[in-house]
């Protein structure tokens, strides 16, 4: 008798639970199109399938269920404009994960976001929302990843976001916040002033992306990083920051990414960096780093590095020749990469400000294949190394604004891939090697300006497309563009020369050919001549007619004698 009854309590259990997950889920499709037809754009076509007659959890975009419930809500990008006012935030509380980033959203975020409990990444960066940072998101402690980024939001970061123990990733940068600076992560581009909290040396313990760039933030850098440190992601760029560059860096074996550039920072070489195995970007640009740029005895130093700026510092010394024997990346080419990938994850993309081709820029997403040294506006002397020219994976070089003496190494020329050239501003001296204009055919950018370099500007289709400028202040130069003369020039003036002899040969021959018919026929009538100027004479003829007649003959007489 038990067994019956059992089985007709899971019958009943399941038919309740079939008939709860049914009314759930037409209650959570109902408040989402209440939700929606708040929207100023209601003809948009990625949101018109959502349709009360149709199955929510099936096929409504964007919309992903789990048991029959909204899970997931993931509408990026769909043109939607509106407000979170009417947002079902008290109706889906088994929703775990909502991006809406890169919409039209404006308003304020509500307070009722709090409900939200089960949420572990939420992303509405790039839209125009406004006002405070809801205290109430501090009741999301399950919140792993919150984006705010590229909106119009104020006032100060809330304390209550110190209550999210597995947040990992924070981006907020892009606002108008102002305030203490919490401890908390990627902050870039706020109002923030003060002081690094020393505490960001134990915060890398468990976050993995740093990123205040373009703030106010002053102070040293007195931070202890830990071993166990999972820090991928460390960028201040754009700071007040003074001091040195903490030597605990060393400690986080997960770095790919670190920008301290555009500080104060008053150190010497930190080529203890190069022991980090996965080390992609190393940006110390614009700061006060010094003295000459020693490696220690790493067998495989930056391993993987790809960008390497050191520029607007005050280095010494000659180039570090011992540097570029490792730089493993730079020395090979990926032939298998059959899709540009960039650096990131899915939602951050790390940024870095380079100057290439002309051009200070910032790249707002970093290709994996781009690959950078730029050591420009320091004091090295000496010569170029020729072993620069086994970094073949280069695609930009820049040497500027330095003391750089001797010839350009031809071994330059097996930068096969390398788009942009600069050695402007140096004392390099020689010829301009061929191998730059027969051997790399990707140079879209080349400065050799101001320096001492001479004689033929070598000739090959890249070389063909350069102004005058991309030479201007070396006046042994020549040839095109600069002057005429050389190459492809010399060449045209050896015609021009061959047909002028040419020409005279013709011309030499033509009066050659004139004077003998002339002398035929004045031969023939010398006599007659002779006759003529007797009668003048005795009929005391003009002056002038008798002087032109006597002309005539002498020059028939000599004539006749060189024969």
């Amino acid at each position: 008798m038990m067994v019956p009854k059992l089985f007709t309590l899971l019958n009943i259990f399941a038919f309740f639970y079939l008939f709860t997950v049914t009314f759930a889920s037409t209650e959570e499709a109902t408040a989402l199109l209440k939700w929606k037809s708040t929207f100023q754009n209601q003809n948009n076509s990625f949101l018109a399938s959502w349709k009360l007659s149709s199955n929510a959890c099936k096929d409504w975009y964007g919309v992903v269920c789990f048991n029959g419930r909204v899970n997931r809500l993931n509408i990026t990008n769909a043109s939607v404009i509106g407000t979170l006012y009417d947002f079902p935030f008290s109706s889906l509380p088994f929703l775990e994960y909502v991006d809406l980033h890169m919409n039209n959203i404006s308003g304020i975020i509500p307070p009722e976001i709090g409900h939200l409990r089960s949420l572990t990444e939420l992303a509405l960066g790039h839209n125009t929302l406004d006002g405070s940072i809801p205290g109430e998101i501090g009741y999301l402690r399950s919140l792993t990843k919150l984006g705010l980024s590229n909106n119009a939001l104020d006032g100060s970061i809330p304390a209550s976001l110190g209550n999210l123990a597995n947040l990992s990733l924070l981006y907020l940068y892009n606002n108008y916040l102002s305030g203490p600076i919490p401890e908390e992560i990627d902050l870039g581009r706020n109002n923030l002033k003060g002081e690094i909290p020393q505490c960001f040396g134990n915060m890398s313990d468990y976050l993995e992306v740093l990123d205040m760039r373009h703030n106010n933030l002053s102070g040293t850098l007195a931070t202890t990083f830990s071993t166990r440190s999972i820090l991928r992601r460390f960028n201040l760029r754009g700071n007040e920051l003074e001091g040195e560059i903490p030597r605990s860096l060393s400690n986080c074996k997960d770095l790919q990414v670190l920008d301290l550039g555009d500080n104060h920072l008053n150190d010497t070489s930190p080529m203890w960096l190069g022991t980090l195995p996965k080390l992609q970007v190393l940006s110390l640009r614009s700061n006060k780093l010094h003295g000459p740029i020693r490696t220690s005895r790493i067998e495989n130093m930056f391993p993987k590095l790809r960008i390497l700026d050191l520029s607007y510092n005050a280095f010494t010394d000659c180039l570090p020749t011992s540097l570029f024997q490792h730089l493993k990346a730079m020395r090979t080419i990926d032939q298998t990469m059959e899709a540009p990938r960039y650096l990131g994850d899915g939602y951050y993309k790390d940024s870095v400000t380079v100057a290439t081709k002309g051009l200070e820029l910032e790249l707002v997403r970093i290709l994996t294949v781009y690959t950078a040294i730029d050591l420009s506006s320091n004091r090295f002397e000496g010569h170029i190394p020729s072993i620069m020219g086994d970094l073949i994976a280069l695609r930009v070089l820049n040497l500027s604004h330095n003391r750089l003496q001797g010839r350009i190494p031809h071994s330059l020329g097996d930068l096969s891939s390398v788009e942009s050239l600069d050695l402007s501003v140096n004392q390099l001296v020689g010829k301009i090697p061929e191998q730059l204009a027969s051997q790399i055919t990707c140079l879209e950018v080349l400065n050799l300006s101001y320096n001492h370099l001479e004689g033929c500007i070598p000739q090959g289709p890249q070389f063909a497309t350069f102004q005058k400028n991309s030479y201007e202040g070396n006046d042994g130069l020549h040839g095109f563009p600069v002057s005429k003369g050389c190459g492809n020039d010399m060449v045209s003036d050896t015609n021009n020369t061959a047909s002028a002899l040419d020409d005279q040969e013709s011309n030499y021959k033509f009066l050659n050919d004139f004077w003998k018919a002339a002398l035929m026929g004045y031969g023939s009538g010398l006599i007659i001549g002779l006759s003529i100027a007797y009668f003048m004479l005795s009929a005391r003829t003009p002056n002038w007619l008798s002087w032109i007649v006597e002309e005539l003959e002498h020059k028939i007489i000599m004539r006749r004698r060189k024969k």
